[in-house]
């Protein structure tokens, strides 16, 4: 039997509803949920005691369910004059106090203010089939009787799937009118939508609209947004806003059907917000493992990152990710990182927070009442303290964080939130210093000190062990001062330098510590970074070591500029970022690989000294072009590929006499390595030069 018509404009047609009743008969039709699915929200916004009128009630049970628990002065008009017979006839004994009227909604009988709610499940969304003016004029006429009848106080509870036009045209005219707007998510709705289309789901959502008194000159507004039956509303600024966060929750329900059936969508990331702030709170990537073969207990699995872990490989990219959910063994995992700036009491308040939300992602096929697990690295969810925030004029807002490794050791971190995924700097805090002894000592300093003497903490940067690079692509740009030849004569001979990038100041502090006759000129464009490495980081400049607040691109064509009386540097390093997200590349910024720019760079660099260059570039063609570029300035070119990154560090030297086979660069990395772990260095005995050239290829 069909019952849906034509066209969408057959909705707000007579003879089409006295049809479809005659056709269905007694079955009630149900739009948008039953009343075990509606009830939580109804509850909350209708008072038992209160006059309720329900329009267009169609053969719907709700209201005689409303009835039996106690809401008995309910009037529903319908412009269908079968179904009101059915329904009088239905209800006429059993349900003596309730009414059935037959009566057009957009021109009622009843006086003015006779009702404290009037309550429209899928009437609306009917009437309001498209935006021609023929529509809209209905509909004005609609809820300009709605507002009629209620009383001052009073709501308007209309459910709805609230699609664009709809919710933009109930809350336009609702809030021009001075009344409250509030917009409120049925709980669970991802379990009830109504399948508009073949493969697209729409969740379930009540306009709460309440009736103000009218204030003569005033333009109050209010927006608010409800997402689960006893959560908080959330205020917002604004019917646009409004409206965006509702598609958010649209998306967020289409996204869960999609993952139900199986559909292939590549890559699925969502944060998931606290709901009193709208601050992201949660971030979920959904990973499937396709060839996972099932069985009982391995469908789906719940990953938490530890705090301070995202950012690495395994983690924070999807190789890592799809590597961790084969591993694991899972048909799909949902791996979960955790905010900064968020509070987390325990894995136990993680996992009962999650629990309810996460389980929409779940496969299909999933068997009923399954045990998801939750699984984690140690059992543990990290340890993340943010030392400092800040915003740089330059590279926006940033954070400086201390979190806890792998092995227990502390980090520092240098994070820019415009990237809030990627370690800008990175450093390893001395053993000694851990949380608790820095509590301890605090507290006996308070105990020794006299009463009107402040306490203030040492120097941030005093902690950092300067002896350790954390960076695998600094231990890389390191060891490439292995092309020099002769390693063992760098620490007894002059060694000028150029880093142009200072970050965290770590790379070029470690060459000054460990070169002793090296010179170093740092260039950094933004001065905020100064004030970081040298307040956070243990940075600090000497007689042999200057920082130069400059863009790179000038600092080098202006020492390109200068003739005779231009420096010479054996070593010249980029490690600098790009500030526009857009670009296949993020570091360097194209300029400074550009043909001009490289005869800059190639003219300050003594004839065996060796361009060590940081690439990230995800675009296969332009990095093609770029080495490229290199290669035509540089003749000889090496590429190092730093394993589970991004990073390729390219190492470039001017004549291709100077190339060094595999074995012989090797050679003379162990060579440098040796002299470096000579007593007293500080040379760490992890880092091991020749490892990381022994992947280097020639271009």
């Amino acid at each position: 039997m069909n019952l849906l018509p034509k066209s969408s404009k057959e909705f707000g047609s007579v003879d089409y509803w006295e049809k479809f009743f005659q056709q269905r008969g007694k079955k009630a039709f149900e739009w948008y949920g039953t009343y075990l699915e509606l009830c939580g929200v109804l509850h909350k916004y209708i008072k038992p005691r209160e006059k309720v009128l329900v329009i267009g009630c169609g053969n719907s049970e709700l209201s005689e369910q409303l009835y039996d628990v106690g809401y008995r002065d309910i009037v529903n008009i319908d412009i269908s004059e079968v179904v009101i017979k059915q329904m009088k006839e239905c209800n006429a004994t059993r349900r003596p106090q309730m009414s059935f009227l037959k009566m057009d909604m957009t021109q009622m009988e009843f006086p003015d203010a006779s009702f404290q709610v009037v309550l429209d499940k899928g009437t609306l969304d009917a009437v309001l089939t498209d935006e021609e003016e023929k529509t809209l004029q209905q509909v004005d006429r609609m809820l300009a009787e709605v507002g009629r009848v209620l009383q001052v106080g009073g709501r308007y509870l209309c459910i709805s799937l609230a699609q664009a036009h709809i919710l933009k045209k109930a809350v336009g005219h609702f809030s021009r009118e001075g009344w409250m707007v509030r917009v409120h998510q049925v709980a669970n709705s991802q379990d009830q939508v109504l399948e508009a289309e073949p493969q697209f789901s729409l969740p379930v959502f009540a306009f709460i609209m309440t009736k103000f008194r009218p204030v003569p000159g005033s333009a109050l507004q209010i927006f608010e947004l409800c997402a689960q039956e006893q959560g908080k509303p959330v205020r917002l600024e604004s019917a646009e806003q409004l409206a965006e966060a509702v598609r958010e929750r649209q998306q967020y329900a289409w996204l869960c059907s999609q993952l139900r059936r199986k559909a292939k969508l590549g890559s699925v990331s969502l944060d998931l917000c606290d709901g009193d702030t709208g601050e992201p709170r949660y971030t979920l990537h959904v990973v499937d493992s396709p060839t996972v073969k099932p069985s009982r207990d391995n469908h789906f699995a719940i990953f938490i990152i530890p705090q301070g872990r995202e950012t690495e490989w395994l983690f924070g990219m999807d190789e890592g990710r799809k590597q961790l959910a084969a591993s694991a063994g899972f048909r799909r995992l949902i791996t979960v990182a955790l905010h900064r700036g968020q509070q987390y009491e325990s894995m136990d308040h993680i996992q009962a927070e999650l629990s309810a939300r996460v389980m929409e992602l779940a496969p299909a096929g999933m068997p009923a009442q399954q045990q998801v697990p939750f699984l984690s690295v140690g059992g543990d969810i990290g340890v993340r303290t943010v030392q400092h925030q800040d915003c740089s004029a330059l590279s926006g807002n940033y954070v400086i964080e201390d979190v806890q490794g792998d092995d227990k050791r502390y980090f520092r971190r240098l994070i820019f939130l415009s990237n809030r995924n990627v370690v800008q700097s990175e450093a390893r805090l001395l053993k000694d210093v851990s949380y608790k002894a820095q509590k301890k000592r605090k507290k006996d300093r308070k105990k020794q000190r006299p009463a009107d003497v402040e306490d203030f903490p040492a120097a941030p940067g005093q902690s950092i062990d300067k002896s350790y690079l954390c960076c695998e692509h600094h231990k890389a740009m390191i060891a490439g001062l292995a092309l020099l030849r002769n390693p063992e004569l760098l620490l007894e001979i002059p060694l000028a330098l150029l880093v142009v990038g200072l970050g965290g100041g770590s790379l070029p502090l470690f060459v000054h510590d460990h070169f002793p006759k090296s010179c170093i000129d740092a260039v950094e464009i933004d001065p905020s970074m100064l004030e970081v490495a040298t307040q956070w980081f243990g940075f600090s400049q000497s007689d042999r070591m200057k920082v130069h607040i400059a863009d790179g691109l000038d600092y080098i064509a202006s020492l390109a500029g200068g003739g005779e009386a231009r420096p010479c540097y054996d070593v010249i390093m980029f490690d600098v970022d790009s500030k526009d997200p857009t670009l296949g590349m993020s570091c360097p910024p194209p300029a400074f690989v550009e043909q001009s720019f490289l005869q800059n760079v190639k003219s300050i660099l003594t004839p065996e000294g060796v361009f060590i260059l940081n690439l990230v570039c995800r675009d296969l063609g332009l990095k093609d072009s770029v080495l490229a570029g290199l290669k035509a300035v540089f003749p000889l070119l090496y590429v190092r590929r730093i394993e589970g990154e991004v990073n390729e560090i390219l190492f470039c030297q001017l004549h291709p006499e100077q190339k060094l086979a595999t074995p012989e660069l090797l050679e003379t990395a162990q060579a440098l390595e040796q002299t470096l772990r000579k007593p007293g260095r500080g040379w760490d005995d992890t880092y091991v030069l020749s490892d990381m050239l022994k992947t280097v290829k020639i271009v």
